[in-house]
C-alpha cells in the first residue's frame, strides 16, 4: 500500500486558496490587479513588524503575505500561465544562476559582502544582450529612500563605490554647502529642490557605507519626534499654554525641557 504524501506547507496553503475560490464569492471574483492593493497594504505591514521586532506580529504579517502569494499562484494556475511548480523551479534557477559560488564546481564558498558582487554580475550577465540595465528592476513605486539605497547597493555590486564611509561623508558636506550657496543667492525653487535632492541621496549613501538603513534610523527620528512633541503638548496643557499661540520661543524651550528629561 502506497503510503499518501503530505501536502507542503506552500501546498496546503494554495489548496486553501482553491478552496476558497470555489465556496467564497468574494474570494472568486477577484482578480490580480484586485488584490494589488491589499498585497501592497499586507508587505508594509509586514515590513512595519519586521521593524518593531515583534516575532508575533512577524509571524502573522508574513502569514498574510504568504496567502496572497498563493492567492496569485491560483489565478495565474486557472489562467494556464504558471503553476507553484513552475514559480518554484524558477527561483531555484535563479539562485543557482546568482550563486556560482555554491553551485558550481570551481565556485567556492564566501560571504558578506563578497557575496554581492557576485549577485550583481549574475544579474548583469543575466540582462546580457538584451540591452537591460543593471538598474532595471527596481520599482518604480518604491519609496524614494528605499530606491536611493537600492540603486547605490547595485551600483556598488559591480565597484561603482566609495572604499569606505570617509568619502559620502566629505560628499554630504559638499552638499550641504551646495544648499547653503544657493539659499544665499536667493534660493530658486527648483535648484533648491535639486540641491535637496543630492543632500538626501548623499546621506543614503553615507548610511550605507556606515552600515546603517535609513529607512530604519528615519523611522526611529519620527517616533524620537513624535513622542518628545507630544510631551511638549502634554507640558503646555498642564501650564495652561496655548501651543498654537506660544510662539517658537516657549515651544523650543519646552522641547528642552522635555528633551533633557529623557535623556
Amino acid at each position: 500500500m502506497t503510503q499518501m504524501q503530505e501536502p507542503s506547507t506552500l501546498g496546503r496553503i494554495v489548496d486553501l486558496v482553491r478552496d476558497l475560490r470555489r465556496r467564497c464569492p468574494w474570494d472568486a471574483a477577484q482578480t490580480p490587479a484586485t488584490l494589488r492593493p491589499y498585497f501592497v497594504e499586507e508587505a508594509m505591514e509586514l515590513d512595519h513588524a519586521i521593524g518593531l521586532g515583534d516575532p508575533d506580529s512577524v509571524r502573522e504579517e508574513l502569514g498574510d503575505v504568504l496567502l496572497h502569494v498563493a492567492f496569485q499562484i491560483v489565478l495565474a494556475e486557472e489562467e494556464g500561465r504558471f503553476g507553484a511548480e513552475d514559480l518554484t523551479r524558477s527561483v531555484e534557477g535563479k539562485m543557482w544562476r546568482r550563486h556560482p559560488h555554491l553551485f558550481s564546481e570551481t565556485g567556492t564558498p564566501s560571504a558578506g559582502d563578497a557575496h554581492r558582487p557576485n549577485w550583481e554580475h549574475a544579474k548583469r550577465d543575466e540582462a546580457a544582450g538584451d540591452g537591460a540595465s543593471l538598474l532595471d528592476g527596481i520599482p518604480p513605486g518604491l519609496p524614494a529612500l528605499l530606491a536611493a539605497y537600492r540603486l547605490q547597493e547595485r551600483a556598488a555590486g559591480v565597484g561603482f563605490d566609495w572604499p569606505d564611509a570617509k568619502g559620502p561623508f566629505l560628499k554630504v558636506q559638499e552638499e550641504t554647502r551646495e544648499l547653503e550657496l544657493e539659499l544665499e543667492d536667493g534660493g530658486d525653487a527648483d535648484r533648491v529642490d535639486a540641491e535637496i535632492g543630492d543632500l538626501l541621496f548623499a546621506v543614503v549613501n553615507l548610511a550605507r557605507k556606515l552600515g546603517c538603513d535609513p529607512r530604519a534610523a528615519l523611522e526611529h527620528a519620527n517616533v524620537k519626534f513624535t513622542d518628545r512633541f507630544r510631551k511638549i503638548e502634554a507640558v503646555a496643557a498642564e501650564r495652561g499654554i496655548d501651543i498654537h499661540s506660544a510662539g517658537l520661543e516657549m515651544l523650543d524651550a519646552l522641547w528642552d525641557e522635555v528633551k533633557s528629561d529623557v535623556e
